[in-house]
């Protein structure tokens, strides 16, 4: 069986369309699809100085890429944990009022432990190890 001119050159053009249709597509898909980071595996950071929170208070910092949560309780007692809620991934702040660890996007409560108390969070927060090294605290992943 022959193939005509006329055949051979239609599936010509059609695998040249197929292979600029490609070479226009990859660099949208390419823009389109996130980035997956490489996150540096940070175990202990300086999350604030010996003398910056009074009792009561809480800070915000940076642990790696993500926000962490550094609390003086108003016994004296430091505490850290994640700033992610575990619902949507807001960060949460320190309520002194109530003395809890709120998110404003949904309204979840947190007690200083980081166990849900209420709002639609559906896990407790990841607590983190504090201590305390000379002018600084530190705050550390704890061992699992």
């Amino acid at each position: 069986m022959a193939l005509s001119r006329r055949k051979f050159l239609n599936g010509l053009l059609g695998i040249f369309s197929l292979g600029g249709m490609a070479a226009v597509m990859s660099p949208v898909i390419q823009y389109l699809t996130p980035v997956k980071k490489q996150e540096t595996a940070v175990s202990s950071v300086v999350a604030a100085k010996a003398n910056e929170l009074t009792p009561n208070t809480g800070k915000l910092f940076r642990f790696g890429s993500k926000p962490g949560i550094l609390i003086m309780t108003p016994d004296g007692e430091y505490r850290a944990f994640s700033a992610i809620c575990t619902h949507l991934g807001c960060t949460v702040q320190y309520s002194s009022e109530e003395q809890q660890i709120w998110c404003a996007c949904h309204n979840g409560h947190y007690d200083l432990n980081g166990n849900v108390v209420s709002g639609p969070p559906p896990r407790p927060l990841e607590a983190y190890a504090c201590f305390a090294k000379g002018s600084e605290i530190f705050v550390q992943r704890q061992k699992s």
